[in-house]
């Protein structure tokens, strides 16, 4: 309840009020939901109370207990975020691996204990070839997006994962849509399943405002300055995609004399409260964050937000512009596109199915000298086992 309390969360999502109880009484799981719902909640909170509610004594290194399958790099990242973030007081341990980045890395962190192993199915078999990794402890199996890695041509992947692991566990299957495939694949890995589906959230309110600035990536901040200022903007919510990225926007807007904490996994609960609070009551005028951070997050009346870099999920969108626009009254989202997001924002476009306004602002200068950047903090290698009872390092 603690991990819950200081991700900000009040009251559970639908998915997680139907799934949860599902998943904590043992049997398998077929749900329907997409992201943007809770739905990784939905399974996170559970799973990490069933395991540590039962520890397993003599456990072999390299053997996770829990299996995450997820298709994509971006969202294994995003779940084992979530599964640090909620189990930050239990002593478990979590590891996240996927392809394009160095394995050796991952050979050396699956030489410890794991109590969760996210993973994308290619680079899991990766390690299975090179006897690296051993599934033959997991008792609970989940599969992320099973549609997505169907479309994704893993089904085979899939089967080999599944032919690997112990015949008696708990499974969960979450899919944003039920083709032929996603049933076939349900009738044969879910025994009895208890059944959840949740709408699909793909709409924006009418009483948002939502406009695109094409401007390059390292003029993003110039602009975010003089929008603040030219419109005297007294309570602004930012998006980033990394906490690396927050700390370094929330750094240039208070030496630029904007007032802006950044909040995000890496932040002690009391500077995560404390920035909060002076956020709500207007002390504070620029709150930057990254999906996981600002989840559970309601503010009132929130007049602006701004997407500094659009995020690699469309729902995603949807979900960070929705804090806005409420109860109401009007809101604004504005979103500064490079060219190398341009793919981002034609799948966001889809799915809300609206063509958001290109916008010019004939006010904004962009400096003549821009000096470099500092360097960027070094990020861990991917695949590095980490203990839930510390401060996530990615």
């Amino acid at each position: 309840m603690r991990a819950i309390n200081d991700a900000g969360y009040t009251t559970p999502t639908p998915v997680q009020a139907q799934a949860i109880p599902l998943v904590l009484a043992g049997g398998d799981l077929l749900a329907g939901a997409q992201t943007g719902t809770g739905k990784t909640a939905g399974f996170t909170l559970p799973l990490l109370h069933l395991l540590n509610a039962k520890p397993l004594e003599n456990q072999r290194n390299g053997s996770p207990r829990c299996l995450i399958l997820t298709p994509t790099r971006e969202l294994a990242a995003q779940v084992e975020e979530s599964v640090q973030t909620y189990g930050k007081y239990l002593q478990l341990s979590s590891m996240v691996m996927f392809g394009g980045v160095n394995i050796n890395p991952q050979i050396k962190s699956l030489r410890g204990k794991i109590d969760i192993l996210v993973s994308t199915p290619g680079r899991l078999l990766d390690h299975i070839g090179q006897k690296t990794l051993d599934l033959s402890a997991v008792e609970i199996l989940v599969l992320d997006e099973a549609d997505r890695m169907l479309d994704m041509g893993f089904i085979r992947d899939i089967k080999k994962i599944l032919a690997l692991l112990p015949k008696k566990r708990q499974n969960l299957l979450f899919s944003a849509t039920f083709s032929d495939e996603i049933k076939n694949l349900s009738d044969g890995l879910l025994n009895n399943p208890g059944f959840v589906e949740v709408a699909r959230r793909n709409t924006t309110s009418e009483l948002v405002e939502q406009t695109v600035h094409m401007i390059p990536q390292k003029l993003k901040s110039y602009l975010l300055i003089h929008l603040i200022k030219h419109n005297d903007w007294k309570q602004v919510l930012v998006f980033t995609r990394t906490k690396h990225g927050a700390n370094r926007l929330a750094e240039k807007l208070c030496k630029d004399d904007i007032p802006a904490m950044a909040i995000h996994g890496n932040k002690s609960q009391s500077a995560r409260t404390k920035a909060l609070a002076q956020f709500k009551d207007g002390s504070l005028p620029v709150l930057v964050a990254t999906d996981i951070a600002a989840r559970g997050l309601d503010i009132e009346l929130l007049p602006h937000v701004v997407n500094f870099e659009l995020p690699n999920v469309p729902e995603d969108y949807v979900h960070r512009i929705g804090r806005t626009g409420r109860a109401g009254s009007n809101g604004a989202a504005i979103s500064l596109v490079d060219n190398e997001e341009i793919e981002h924002l034609k799948n966001i476009e889809r799915l809300i199915k609206t063509q958001i306004p290109r916008v010019t602002l004939e006010s904004f200068v962009p400096p003549t000298h821009i000096p470099p950047e500092a360097p960027r903090e070094p990020r861990p290698q991917h695949g590095q086992r980490r203990h839930s009872n510390t401060t996530a390092k990615t």
